[in-house]
């Protein structure tokens, strides 16, 4: 099993995270692209302590493309891994601070 910090990489800080959070007691996060559903679900309860994972849903955001007026060059940003982990017990304290 790899480590539960190389598998989650960030928590997805936007509104409607904020909401699915309160409502649905789901929280997003940004996840290395190769991890697997069940590495995803034991990352989740091994970072956060008498937390139970229910469901783990996974999308693949393509990256952006952004042009440089400067330079006349097109690059893109990178393409981004998210999970929405829906806990069934326990409750995530990110947004403490």
């Amino acid at each position: 099993m790899r480590d539960p910090s190389d598998v989650i990489i960030e928590p997805v800080i936007s509104e409607k995270s904020f909401t699915t959070a309160e409502d649905l007691n789901a929280y997003t996060f940004i996840v290395a692209p190769n991890a697997s559903k069940p590495e995803i679900s034991d990352a989740v309860e091994a970072m956060f302590d008498g937390v139970k994972v229910a469901k783990v849903n996974t999308l693949t955001r393509k990256g952006k493309r952004v042009r440089d007026r400067r330079r006349n060059t097109t690059s893109f940003r990178p393409t981004t891994k998210r999970a929405i982990v829906t806990l069934a017990e326990g409750e995530i304290d990110l947004y403490s601070n």
